[in-house]
C-alpha cells in the first residue's frame, strides 16, 4: 500500500470518525503497528485493540512516546473470559479442533485477535507486519469464514491516480479461478469499488473480445458473465473483453459496440492471479497509479494483511479501510 493519497485517505477518516469501530492489531510489539495505533486513537479516528503483554506494550509504547489513552490491551495469556473464547472456538470448528487445541492455538495473537473479531469484542483486524499472508488469513478462513454463498476470499487493490479510481481484481490470493470464482470476485470488487466511491462497472477481461479468440480461457470468462449476472442481475458487466476495448470508448465502439461498458469501465477482473498481479504493477510503476490494498474480500468481517515491508502510513490507512469495510457490514 502506498502513502501519499492523502485526499483518499482524508475522505476515509471522515467517513469512520463518529462510528467508535474496533480494529484489533495483533503485532502490537511492532513499532510502526504501535505508532500507527498511537495516531487512530490519539485522532479518535477509531479504538485500536491491541494483543500482548501489557508491561511488554507499555514499555515498548514508553519508547516510542506514545499514549496508550483510547486504546484497549488484551494478552492472551491472562485473558478473564479465555473459558469462553476456548469454548467458542471448539463450537466454530465443529469438530476439528479439540479444548486441547484451541488453548494452544488462541496463545497466538493472530487466532486470539480474530476470535474477538468473531465474538463481537472488535469490528475487524489487521495483521502481517510480522506475519506471512498465511498466518493471517488462515484464522479468518477458519473462524470467520466466508459470506453465505461464497467460496473463496479475493484480495483487490484501489488504484489511484489525481481524480482516477479503478479496481483491479484478484492482485492476491487465488492463482488460477474459475468462472464461479470469477463472477464472485466480480460482484464482491463491485461492492467494494462502492465503499471508495467508485460507481462499478465490472470488465471481465481476457485476451479476446466477444468471441474474437476462442480457447478454454476465454470459454471460463463468458462463463463468469453468466454466473455473475445470476448473481447480481443489476450489476453493469460485461466480458470477454479486452483492456483497452473495456475502457477506451473509440476501440469499445470497434470492438464491442454493443457492450453496456462502452469503453467506461471501472472494475477489472482478471483471468488469473499472474495476470492480476503483473497488472496492478504496471499501472503502478510504469502508469503513476498508486495501489491501495491488497483489501481482503468476501469475508464475514474484514481481516486484512499487511506487507512485511509494511510502513507506519501503511498500517494507518488499511485500518481506514477495515473500519469502513465493518461500518459497509453493518
Amino acid at each position: 500500500m502506498t502513502q501519499s493519497n492523502n485526499g483518499l485517505f482524508d475522505e476515509l477518516k471522515r467517513k469512520v470518525q463518529g462510528w467508535d469501530r474496533k480494529i484489533v492489531f495483533p503485532e502490537a510489539l511492532d513499532a510502526r503497528v504501535l505508532v500507527a495505533a498511537g495516531r487512530l486513537a490519539s485522532e479518535e479516528v477509531l479504538t485500536p485493540v491491541l494483543i500482548g503483554d501489557m508491561n511488554e506494550i507499555q514499555n515498548k509504547a514508553k519508547e516510542h512516546k506514545i499514549s496508550l489513552d483510547r486504546m484497549e490491551i488484551y494478552d492472551p495469556q491472562n485473558y478473564i473470559e479465555m473459558d469462553q473464547m476456548i469454548a467458542a472456538f471448539v463450537e466454530r470448528r465443529k469438530g476439528k479442533a479439540t479444548e486441547e487445541d484451541a488453548k494452544k492455538l488462541l496463545q497466538d495473537e493472530n487466532y486470539f485477535g480474530t476470535m474477538l473479531v468473531y465474538m463481537g469484542k472488535a469490528d475487524g483486524l489487521v495483521s502481517g507486519a510480522a506475519h506471512s499472508t498465511a498466518d493471517t488469513v488462515r484464522p479468518a478462513l477458519q473462524i470467520i469464514k466466508m459470506k453465505p454463498g461464497l467460496s473463496k476470499t479475493s484480495g483487490v487493490f484501489v488504484m489511484v491516480r489525481d481524480d482516477e479510481k479503478y479496481v483491479f481484481a484478484d492482485c492476491a490470493i487465488n492463482i488460477a479461478p474459475n468462472s464461479q470464482d470469477l463472477a464472485e470476485i466480480a460482484v464482491e470488487s463491485a461492492k467494494t469499488a462502492k465503499m471508495f466511491g467508485v460507481d462499478p462497472r465490472v470488465a471481465l477481461l481476457s485476451f479476446s473480445t466477444k468471441g474474437s479468440a476462442v480457447s478454454d480461457e476465454t470459454k471460463k470468462v463468458e462463463g463468469a458473465l453468466e454466473l455473475a449476472k445470476e448473481l447480481d442481475p443489476a450489476l453493469v458487466i460485461d466480458g470477454e473483453i479486452q483492456f483497452d476495448a473495456a475502457i477506451v470508448p473509440a476501440v469499445s465502439n470497434k470492438k464491442a459496440p454493443d457492450s453496456p461498458l462502452q469503453g467506461d469501465a471501472t472494475v477489472f477482473v482478471f483471468p488469473s492471479l499472474e495476470a492480476g498481479n503483473i497488472g496492478y504493477k504496471i499501472a503502478q510503476r510504469l502508469g503513476g497509479f498508486e495501489a491501495v490494498g491488497p483489501i481482503l474480500q468476501g469475508l464475514n468481517s474484514p481481516v486484512n494483511d499487511l506487507s512485511r515491508g509494511c510502513s507506519e502510513e501503511d498500517v494507518y490507512n488499511l485500518a481506514l479501510v477495515t473500519a469502513i469495510q465493518s461500518m459497509e457490514k453493518n
